[in-house]
């Protein structure tokens, strides 16, 4: 039954369970009003002599012909056409929302990493892909705590803060937790997740204490998130758990005497590289095997790793200082110490540093860089005090000389496949990836030798382009294995590594020529600066132009905007 149309009160649906609030109770006299000339006026009371239009008169100018004018809706009463799954979104910012489709065609470091660029307000919600045991939800401390020691391996295995909170983000969301936002420092990883606006949140943190170097390892946590993250796949918190547990238990793929051997391997690919001979690679090899079983002895007794590359250091450098007090003529003994010198730089953690800190990561990045230096300088350290005592007895270094390499393309090529094969061993890759990083190393050799000595450009330059391909490949081979690009990528940059300009500047050192020795040092932190950013750069050149599968407006690539300088 329609009410008659009166005044604008008695439009309203009359409904015997309706009260106002502050209605006075049954029984209750209501106290007389005063006149109406006593009453004050409200500010928002409209001025004498203008009219209210009427709510009822526009509802019905505005209702088309054939419509029924006389049916009186509530003001809360969804139209008809509104349809809950598609729902606006409560809030729209002023630039508009940009529309991404995370498709899972495309691999999930991409969709974690474009929605950890986005504002919170604007991430998709999270769509649980793992299924719990009962409907009450997932346990939030357990997932956290599995979070924690996913990201705990990823980080201590040498990967990127920002793909270790990719890793993180994924797993907490594939488990229906989609207010989370983890935070990934050098040594402390931390989580926190709020269930509701207005419940208290959840924050867990872990610390890492070690960090090794296994990339099978990291390969394995890598197949565990993208197993958690596919839906195809079940992947309960037992079963994680148990599989996490496997991945810790799992010996190094390579026992002891290999990476010894290859240690050896590492050092005379490169002194080859830099001109030396047969004899040259042998005592090379035995100089760099002897000095990875002194830190071994030294890393079993406890020492830091400061000290450990100090004595790493000294046997490539005695041995060579030993050939120049023979005064042989055909034998370099600066591609002796040079070859040594290849087989312990920090080229791993050179590398996560500087993409560290351009992917904004700037506290990470520094505690990282500052390692490298402590590194550097402890290999400084040890082949200086080797070259004071060869200074002492008469050995005859000259700083000016530099070095000759072979004419034959070929054999610096095998070399340099030869280096990059070592320097995957002894970072502990499965034996599938060692075959596509070692050909990566020799197309990173080619393009260096290509612009470098044939068409007599920068060798920073050359070096910084030859790298560039090296981490477009690598990404490329990650892309399509669906692991981390590491594996990939930190082996095939060993052939151009600064070995050489690193042993003249020492050099320049110990025989108090600081300025040729500074010169030679800066030409070797420049170029360890032209690989990272190189590396990097390939990297982003790779996710720039790939994306995502059916994102709009370039709307996966979202990152912080330009730092005016003001």
């Amino acid at each position: 039954m329609v009410a008659e149309s009166g005044g604008p009160e008695d439009q309203k649906p009359q409904s015997d369970e309706a009260r106002s609030a502050f209605a006075p109770p049954a029984g209750t006299m209501q106290p007389v009003s005063p006149p109406e000339e006593d009453h004050p006026t409200s500010e928002f009371a409209l001025p004498t002599g203008v009219q209210a239009e009427s709510a009822q008169s526009g509802a019905v100018g505005s209702s088309g012909g054939g419509s029924n004018s006389d049916t009186l809706t509530s003001a809360f009463t969804p139209p008809s056409t509104y349809r809950a799954q598609q729902s606006p979104p409560a809030f729209t910012p002023a630039q508009g929302i940009p529309m991404v489709k995370l498709t899972k065609e495309a691999p999930w470091q991409d969709r974690m990493r474009t929605m950890l660029r986005m504002p919170v307000t604007e991430r998709p919600a999270a769509e649980s892909i793992q299924r719990t045991d009962d409907d009450t939800g997932p346990a939030v401390p357990r997932v956290l705590d599995l979070t924690l020691r996913i990201g705990e391996l990823l980080l201590a295995g040498g990967e990127g803060a920002e793909d270790v909170e990719a890793a993180m983000f994924a797993v907490t969301r594939s488990y229906g937790l989609d207010r989370s936002e983890p935070t990934v420092t050098f040594t402390l990883l931390s989580i926190s997740h709020q269930p509701s606006l207005v419940d208290d949140p959840v924050t867990a943190s872990r610390t890492v204490r070690r960090r090794g170097t296994d990339y099978t390892r990291l390969a394995a946590v890598f197949r565990l998130v993208d197993d958690i993250t596919s839906e195809d796949t079940e992947v309960s918190l037992e079963e994680a758990y148990r599989r996490l547990a496997e991945i810790r238990r799992n010996r190094h793929p390579y026992p002891g005497w290999v990476l010894t051997a290859a240690a050896g391997l590492l050092a005379g690919s490169a002194s080859v590289l830099v001109g030396g001979g047969v004899l040259v690679f042998l005592v090379a090899a035995a100089g760099a095997m002897l000095g990875d079983r002194l830190a071994w002895l030294c890393a079993g007794r406890g020492l830091p790793e400061f000290y450990q590359f100090t004595v790493a250091a000294m046997p490539p450098a005695a041995m060579g200082v030993a050939l120049t007090l023979t005064h042989s003529t055909d034998i370099r003994p600066s591609a002796v110490i040079t070859g040594g010198l290849f087989a312990l730089l920090p080229g791993r953690a050179l590398v996560a540093g500087v993409q560290d800190g351009l992917t904004g990561y700037y506290i990470t990045a520094s505690a990282r860089l500052l390692e490298v230096m402590y590194f550097f300088i402890g290999i400084v350290a040890g082949v200086l005090i080797i070259l004071y005592l060869g200074l002492q007895l008469g050995a005859e270094l000259n700083p000016e000389a530099r070095f000759t390499p072979y004419n034959e393309p070929v054999v610096q090529i095998l070399a340099s496949m030869a280096l990059s094969l070592a320097f995957a061993v002894l970072l502990q890759q499965e034996r599938s990836t060692v075959l596509a990083v070692t050909l990566n190393g020799g197309v990173a050799w080619i393009v260096f030798g290509a612009m470098a000595r044939t068409g007599q450009i920068s060798p920073v330059a050359a070096t910084a382009v030859a790298a560039g391909l090296v981490g477009l490949f690598g990404q490329l081979f990650s892309r399509y294995r669906f692991h981390s690009s590491l594996p990939y990528i930190t082996a095939a940059i060993g052939p151009l590594l600064p070995g050489s300009a690193t042993y003249f500047g020492l050099l320049g050192v110990a025989q108090n020529e600081l300025d040729t020795g500074l010169a030679s040092l800066s030409t070797a932190v420049a170029t360890a600066l032209a690989i990272a950013i190189g590396v990097n750069l390939g990297s982003e050149i790779s996710r720039l132009f790939m994306g995502l599968p059916g994102a709009v407006g370039g709307a996966s690539r979202r990152a912080a905007k330009r730092t005016r300088g003001f």
